[in-house]
């Protein structure tokens, strides 16, 4: 039976839910090498996890052309699918945590940067699609932070944003639930050093997702 005042949990997906970053940084890398531009720090990349890909190199290069963008996306996506393809990984006890969730009566949702067709491919790698109520990918709205993925999944759900929490690991997530008036939980294991996060005023932060069910007893 579920307690205290949150009913929808929507969960980020690389760096919350899967161990994902290594990956996205490789292809990344051979993306911005296969395009001949300039070279970007770890940070960097890391730091562009969780937008839609068009908003993530618009904001690694600024002043690249529309052309190059896309060149450089088409790399990223082959890169990433011949790196991953079988091979998604999800972070320690997210099944048992995301079973536990739904014993105690919460919807889940997963609002990411990715692609749907990447998000598919990763829920087929995970086997964990079934514990999702609904989900919004980047190619299907506006991209995070614009909260439009947030409101779509509460509208959905029938949900209020007094109800609902965003769990993330990027300023992104956090951004997107402020704007959309939605609560959030930084996690510190993931793209981001949890000291930006808590720039957010988050409700709380984890270590581990399996944190989240006794943290929301409390609530």
């Amino acid at each position: 039976m579920m307690k205290g005042k949150y009913n929808l949990l929507v969960f980020d997906w690389d760096g919350t839910v899967a161990d994902s970053l290594h990956h996205i940084v490789v292809a990344m890398e051979a993306a911005i090498d296969a395009v001949q531009l300039p070279a970007r720090s770890r940070e960097r990349l890391l730091g562009i996890i969780g937008l839609g890909m068009q908003e993530a190199v618009r904001e690694l290069y600024p002043d690249v052309d529309i052309a190059l963008r896309q060149q450089m996306i088409q790399s990223y996506s082959r890169n990433y699918l011949a790196i991953t393809t079988g091979k998604t990984m999800l972070f320690p006890r997210v099944k048992a945590t995301l079973e536990q969730l739904l014993d105690q009566g919460y919807m889940l949702a997963v609002a990411t940067g990715k692609s749907r067709r990447g998000l598919e491919r990763a829920f087929v790698d995970t086997d964990i699609k079934q514990y999702f109520h609904t989900s919004r990918c980047a190619d299907e709205t506006f991209s995070k932070p614009h909260p439009q993925m947030l409101i779509e999944i509460m509208q959905t759900m029938n949900m209020r944003p007094g109800q609902t929490v965003m769990i993330g690991d990027s300023r992104h997530d956090l951004q997107m639930a402020a704007n959309a008036n939605v609560s959030s939980v930084a996690v510190s294991y993931g793209a981001q050093p949890l000291q930006r996060l808590l720039e957010f005023n988050p409700l709380t932060n984890l270590n581990c997702l399996s944190e989240l069910p006794m943290w929301l007893n409390t609530r």
